[in-house]
């Protein structure tokens, strides 16, 4: 029986990186003796959460362009040609059955050089709107996998199929009760839990809103699970108390949903994959920082079918506590329309359905 070998490149953000470990968790299932090489950007959290998932991974020297004119776009011809060039010894050395590409910096040189090689590549694009770089690579692509209606108009004539995003297995497998989960993270069962996530890296402007709106949780008996990032918890970490839970970064996310009654989050779209599955209550703040303002064009998705609450950043100041009345409702109302729709437009199998279609081209 034929050895498969599957490189993987994804990274940048968790948003690209955990549905590239879900597809390679599948895949190890389906293929038990296959060979996985993830190829990711050097210093990105990458190199940190692939070997933690159990998978090799090998570094590339490569970063995006810049949106404002600085001297790091100066280095990035080079920075492109030194990773193309190292692709080309990678995929010479591994020989791979297929390469699959789930977005970040590292996937353009590795496909595109899987391309020159007359290697086959599949893309997985998480969002309402392809970023540059995977409109650009699908061309060559076998087949792009997506977790939004219409978006063969980006795609040109490559087959595309309505998947939705991988999630981690993790998330759905466990399930655990939510005294359990609270115990973990010392709040009250008793009383409803809302949960911010401020995507990966953690958020300076989601961080100074809530640290401005926190009463308006506290007055009506609402604990907080606050994710602010490693950047920012020596700036809220006292913020802590008996109903406020501050953290840099949550790795056990099947205990934070188990507890949460409604969610806080930046609208990155392996997020509200995660969050579909739950399908409990979430006001979207998306981030505006984004290459094509992909976030809110992901939320603006979510939300025309009912199924979440929006608040973008440039309406902080007008309508905060609006929408925090809003999410305080459906927290407390256990029949909540937008969870019972959220959880209606959820896509459970989705990991399954990429591996089932990767395998049939391999």
């Amino acid at each position: 029986m034929k050895t498969h070998r599957f490189v993987i490149s994804g990274g940048g953000t968790g948003g690209h990186i955990y549905p590239a470990i879900a597809i390679a968790d599948e895949l190890k299932k389906r293929f038990p003796n296959a060979e996985f090489l993830f190829i990711g950007a050097k210093d990105r959290m990458e190199m940190q959460r692939v070997p933690e998932a159990g998978y090799k991974i090998k570094g590339l020297w490569i970063s995006g362009l810049q949106r404002k004119l600085t001297l790091k776009n100066l280095t990035f011809p080079f920075k492109l040609i030194f990773s193309v060039f190292k692709s080309y010894l990678i995929l010479q050395r591994f020989k791979p059955t297929i390469a699959i590409g789930t977005g970040g910096f590292a996937s353009g040189p590795l496909l595109l050089t899987a391309s020159k090689l007359r290697i086959p590549y599949v893309l997985q694009e998480q969002n309402a709107f392809p970023g540059i770089t995977n409109k650009w690579l699908a061309s060559k692509a076998k087949m792009v996998f997506v977790a939004y209606t219409d978006m063969q108009r980006f795609f040109g004539n490559t087959p595309v199929k309505l998947t939705g995003n991988p999630v981690r297995s993790t998330l759905i497998d466990n399930a655990i009760a939510k005294k359990e989960a609270c115990h973990f993270f010392d709040l009250n069962p008793n009383n409803p839990i809302v949960v911010m996530l401020g995507g990966s890296l953690g958020s300076q402007r989601m961080n100074e809103w809530l640290a401005e709106y926190k009463t308006e949780f506290q007055t009506r008996n609402i604990q907080l699970i606050w994710q602010c990032g490693s950047r920012y918890i020596n700036l809220y970490k006292a913020q802590t108390n008996d109903v406020i839970k501050v953290f840099d970064f949550i790795t056990k996310m099947n205990l934070l949903f188990a507890c949460a009654d409604g969610f806080i989050s930046r609208a990155g779209a392996g997020t509200i994959s995660e969050l579909s599955l739950i399908g409990k209550p979430i006001l979207f703040i998306p981030s505006p920082n984004v290459a094509e303002d992909h976030q809110t064009k992901n939320a603006e998705a979510v939300v025309n079918h009912n199924a979440a609450l929006m608040l973008k950043e440039s309406e902080f100041k007008n309508d905060s506590l609006v929408k925090i009345e809003l999410l305080i409702q459906h927290v407390k109302n256990v029949n909540s329309p937008i969870a019972i729709n959220l959880k209606n437009i959820a896509k459970p199998e989705a990991t399954q359905n990429i591996v089932n279609h990767i395998s049939d081209l391999i």
